[in-house]
Order: structure tokens, then sequence, then C-alpha cells
């Protein structure tokens, strides 16, 4: 899939989890009322969405426990909607995901930027370098996250 599809896929992503976390309502019936509210999506990039949300739905404790325990200073509950969704998604991505490291945090980065506050972007890298930096060394790359 081409990079283009991937980021648009991301952000639709990450706009479900932001109507998802505010509306706490099924998985199911939150995409399904999501999709409604679009435009016709592309299928792939709809479909590859759908698995990006699935995915951090399915390990939504262990990526909530890995983003708390590295924002000092930050409960998730207390974090930006927008930062917090944006952070799972990345999250997910890193430890369960393929897309190299260094991507993940760029594509996490930008959605910040785009979606959430002057500061999501700084906010979004600190807390994504600290946990590409304790994945395994096979995982991060060269040169990427970790110290």
């Amino acid at each position: 899939m081409a990079a283009q599809k991937r980021t648009k896929a991301r952000e639709r992503a990450v706009q479900a989890l932001y109507q998802i976390d505010v509306s706490a309502t099924d998985l199911d019936e939150a995409l399904a009322r999501f999709w409604k509210s679009f435009e016709p999506v592309e299928r792939e990039v709809m479909d590859l969405a759908e698995e990006l949300v699935r995915g951090v739905a399915r390990h939504r404790q262990e990526v909530d426990d890995a983003i708390e325990a590295v924002s000092t200073h930050w409960r998730l509950d207390r974090m930006a909607k927008v930062d917090r969704n944006v952070l799972r998604l990345a999250v997910f991505e890193l430890r369960h995901g393929d897309t190299p490291v260094k991507v993940a945090i760029n594509e996490a980065i930008e959605l910040g930027k785009k979606f959430g506050s002057e500061s999501s972007g700084a906010f979004i890298n600190g807390v994504l370098d600290r946990i590409a930096g304790e994945l395994p060394a096979s995982r991060r790359g060269p040169g990427a996250g970790g110290r």
C-alpha cells in the first residue's frame, strides 16, 4: 500500500479512536457510525484504519500501561484526548506492527501536529522516543530510539 494511503488510514484511525474514547460505545457500533460520517473512503484505507483501531482495542491495557510508564507527571486520563489516541496508535504500531520505528514515530508526530495542540508534536515525540528505547534492538534498527 502506498505511503499516502497509510497516512490517510492512520488519520482515520486516530479520528475513530478519538470518537470511541469520547463516546465510550461498543467498538463495532462506533466504527459503523464513524464511517457513515465520511464520504466514501477507499477500501484499502478503511481496512487498514479498522485493523489499526481493532489492534489498539485488543491491546489497549498493555498500550496504556506502556504510555503511563514513560510519561512522567502525566496520567493517561489527564492527557489531551488527541495526544492520548495518537500515542495509543503509535505504541500499538511500535509494539505489534511492522512499520519501521522512525516512520511510526514521525507519522505520530505529524498526526499530533495536525489534530492536536501546538505542543502535541513535542510531547508525542518525547513519549514515543522513550517507548522506542525499550523495544528490542532488532526492532529499533540502526540509530533508532534507545540510548
